[in-house]
């Protein structure tokens, strides 16, 4: 009966399907966007508040140690990009800023994995984190300074969306080097696949 209606009598073919990369329309995505969701939303409100904080109770004040000289609290403003790069592009940044995070709302579309979830939800917290200065903050509308309040030694001062984006890039390259496709399938598998078949002697030689 499965024969006749077209339905596959071998488990491995299963296995083929998801190593090529064809992942089913039935599959839900849901579990997956809300991982994801939760992660952006918990990551971009951590940013916020804690900003907000720094800004009421750092400003001008000397550094405040947290634990010793190795994590102090300061406030500072950054014009830049993470970790005070790209001082002089302020309204450039905001742009790529937005446009970052247009892309990574577009790409959540096919989420089928919990590690590219996390990835992309740290990666949303931080780049709207630092956009949000950039938009409401002084010195203006697509100018604002970043604010910053995070010190270690010999390390430029940061704030937690740089920590999420800094924690979005490690999750992506292993994701990437586990060869997983943001839709969950392994793209690992059908190069090794390929390589069988390529070692594969000919039927035809055989035959001879």
């Amino acid at each position: 009966m499965q024969a006749a209606r077209g339905a596959s009598l071998n488990p491995s073919d299963t296995t083929d399907d998801e190593a090529s990369g064809d992942v089913p329309e039935t599959r839900r995505r849901t579990p997956y966007l809300l991982l994801f969701a939760a992660i952006a939303l918990i990551g971009y409100g951590t940013d916020v508040v804690t900003k907000v904080l720094a800004v009421r109770h750092l400003s001008d004040r000397p550094p405040v140690p947290v634990i010793g000289d190795f994590l102090q609290l300061y406030l500072a403003r950054n014009p830049g990009a993470a970790f005070s790069t790209g001082t002089s592009y302020t309204m450039a940044l905001t742009c790529v800023a937005a446009l970052a995070a247009f892309v990574v709302l577009w790409v959540a579309r096919r989420l089928g994995s919990v590690g590219w979830a996390i990835g992309l939800g740290f990666l949303l917290a931080g780049v709207l984190g630092n956009l949000t200065d950039r938009v409401f903050r002084t010195p203006g509308v697509l100018r604002g300074h970043v604010v910053d309040f995070l010190m270690l030694p010999h390390w430029p001062i940061f704030n937690v969306a740089d920590m999420c984006i800094n924690i979005a890039a490690a999750v992506i390259i292993l994701q990437a080097l586990r060869g997983v496709a943001v839709n969950g399938a392994r793209t690992t598998r059908p190069l090794r696949r390929a390589e069988r078949d390529n070692e594969r002697p000919d039927d035809s030689a055989s035959a001879s």
